[in-house]
């Protein structure tokens, strides 16, 4: 997932792809105690797209309250 698609999303979506990376790092634990994982860098890699996504968010977030900042004056 590349970080030009994800600002392309909302603000909304954003939030729903953090609680479905979220999820899914868990779901990977799990699955790495109990069975084992195919892919060693799957943890990583998803780890990976959520701090991706935690700055994305971030970053509308500071958009939000320039402008905001901007409309006081």
């Amino acid at each position: 997932m590349k970080a030009k698609e994800l600002r392309k999303l909302s603000l909304q979506d954003l939030l729903k792809k953090e609680e479905e990376l979220r999820r899914e790092i868990l779901n990977l634990r799990f699955k790495k105690q109990i069975e084992g994982l195919k892919d060693k860098m799957a943890i990583r890699k998803a780890r990976r797209d959520l701090a991706r996504v935690l700055t994305i968010i971030r970053e509308k977030q500071m958009e939000e309250q320039k402008k905001q900042m901007e409309g006081q004056k």
